[in-house]
């Protein structure tokens, strides 16, 4: 790419050296920097990236953006000086990769619960129709159907560009992003223009970063915000109207709003739900006329996801009659109250629950499957050097199972002691015990249980690792169970 078209986007404030006449790649990271590439020098909460310039070098950068003075051969390389390498790589990420999502429609999913359900089953029902799509977020990017694992909810702002411009160059016509909190806090969607933007719910969670609920709202109302930069293109909200919030997002964008509720009179209403072990019924109420809804998804949790979905493909200029039988085809999410295939005498449940609202809903959708005499077993636990303030409500609602056991979820460098004993704090009954590995606790649930009782392992949900220390280490609650379950039961396990 030519280097001066490419750096026409930044407000620089004084270049040392030669530009070369063309660029090769642009990068963050020292070591992924390509010869004839440029390295910008971003300044981390830990890593400051002016410290690895010459790491840099060594791999061939001839440009260098940098925020602070650096000392290089000028004769070589050049110094592109600013204010803000942070604002900077925001600009050059988009331009770099030539603003991919304009050419395809955006769809953005923000909220505390249901991002990752809400984008999947729109990928889902996209995908069913023919459609080119695709989804990333907190299960990983998803192109078509191949899936690639990302690290973040949200990547940082130059992986993200460059999974919409392999998406756009795959020829998808559609892209949906799980929006987080905090990658909208820190730029990571900046230069990425969103046609339709969908909020699910806001409830207690990440307030070690945002300190209040207000500033937490304040984030998430970002993504409509982002909504008016491309005026030529028709925009919508999507906005959840049971939610409290609901108004404040509601204020964020002068587009088109959308509202699905169940509650509260909505443009795409749910009414006489009917709930099943493995499928939900209900009457929607849609601007285009009223139709009876099957889905082979379970909870009113779901009920809200399948509503925003929808709506999106409404929004796209789908009719709703048309949009239903895709419905009724969607799989269940990894890791989202996902039952676990097999032939012992229990129901297993995966889930990604990791704050009091989801947890609370979980086991709400599951009570009622529960049959007499029988109970209800729930494992949760919750991540070390986080948000501490949620432990003692996420011990609440857990405390509507019959039996709860706390553990720990990605410790890192927290002692277990405090985490279990934050969790536990609030338990009005004794039917629970605290183990801090996380694999003994799961065997210790399985031991707990007698044929019949159904369990929930919520925290980790689709996750394969658990990270303690800084180190990533192999395990997964479904395999566990099922190994520990088939001693008990004498059974072979079928997981599917």
């Amino acid at each position: 790419m030519n280097t001066k078209d490419l750096l026409s986007v930044l407000p620089v404030k004084t270049i040392k050296g030669t530009l070369p006449e063309n660029i090769t790649d642009v990068a963050v990271d020292s070591r992924a920097v390509q010869d004839g590439g440029v390295f910008v020098c971003l300044k981390g909460y830990t890593v400051n990236g002016h410290q690895f310039v010459k790491s840099a070098l060594l791999s061939g950068a001839r440009v260098i953006i940098a925020s602070e003075p650096i000392i290089i051969d000028e004769d070589r390389t050049a110094v592109v000086y600013v204010e803000n390498t942070s604002k900077a790589i925001e600009l050059l990420a988009s331009k770099y990769y030539q603003y991919p999502s304009k050419r395809m429609k955006m769809i953005g999913v923000t909220g505390t619960n249901g991002k990752t359900s809400v984008g999947n089953i729109i990928h889902d029902m996209l995908r069913q129709a023919e459609e080119r799509t695709a989804v990333s977020g907190t299960i990983g990017f998803k192109l078509n159907d191949i899936l690639y694992e990302t690290e973040n909810t949200t990547t940082d702002v130059l992986t993200t560009q460059q999974m919409i411009a392999q998406a756009a160059n795959e020829g998808c016509e559609s892209m949906i992003m799980e929006v987080s909190s905090h990658g909208l806090v820190e730029g990571r969607l900046a230069g990425t223009e969103f046609d339709i933007a969908i909020f699910t719910n806001l409830t207690h969670d990440h307030l070690d970063y945002h300190k209040t609920m207000e500033n937490y709202s304040a984030a998430k109302g970002l993504l409509f915000a982002q909504l008016g930069q491309q005026l030529d293109q028709q925009k919508y909200a999507i906005i959840n109207a049971d939610d409290p919030w609901s108004s404040k997002m509601i204020e964020m964008t002068s587009f088109p709003i959308y509202t699905y509720g169940i509650h509260v009179k909505s443009s795409f209403q749910a009414t006489a739900i009917e709930m099943q072990s493995n499928f939900t019924k209900f009457q929607l109420h849609a601007p285009d006329g009223t139709f009876p809804v099957t889905m082979p998804l379970i909870g009113e949790f779901n009920v809200y996801n399948s509503l925003a979905a929808i709506a999106a493909l409404y929004a796209k200029g789908m009719a709703t009659e048309d949009i239903l039988p895709l419905l009724a085809n969607v799989s269940t999410v990894k890791g989202r109250l996902e039952k676990v295939e097999t032939s012992l005498p229990l129901t297993i449940f995966i889930d990604y629950a990791h704050s009091p609202d989801a947890i609370e809903k979980a086991i709400a959708t599951v009570q009622p499957l529960k049959k007499e005499g029988n109970r209800l077993l729930f494992l949760i636990g919750t991540g070390g050097n986080r948000d501490r303030l949620k432990r003692p409500i996420m011990g609440e609602k857990a405390a509507a199972a019959d039996y709860v056991v706390f553990t720990t979820d990605d410790p890192r460098d927290e002692p277990y002691e405090s985490i279990l004993s934050e969790l536990s704090a609030t338990m009005p009954h004794n039917q629970y015990a605290c183990i801090g590995d996380r694999e003994e606790a799961v065997r210790h649930t399985i031991e707990q249980a007698n044929a019949g009782d159904i369990i929930i392992f919520a925290g980790k949900g689709h996750e394969d690792f658990q990270i303690i220390g800084n180190t990533k280490y192999a395990h997964s609650d479904a395999n566990i169970a099922l190994e520990e379950a088939t001693k008990k039961f004498g059974d072979t396990p079928i997981n599917k």
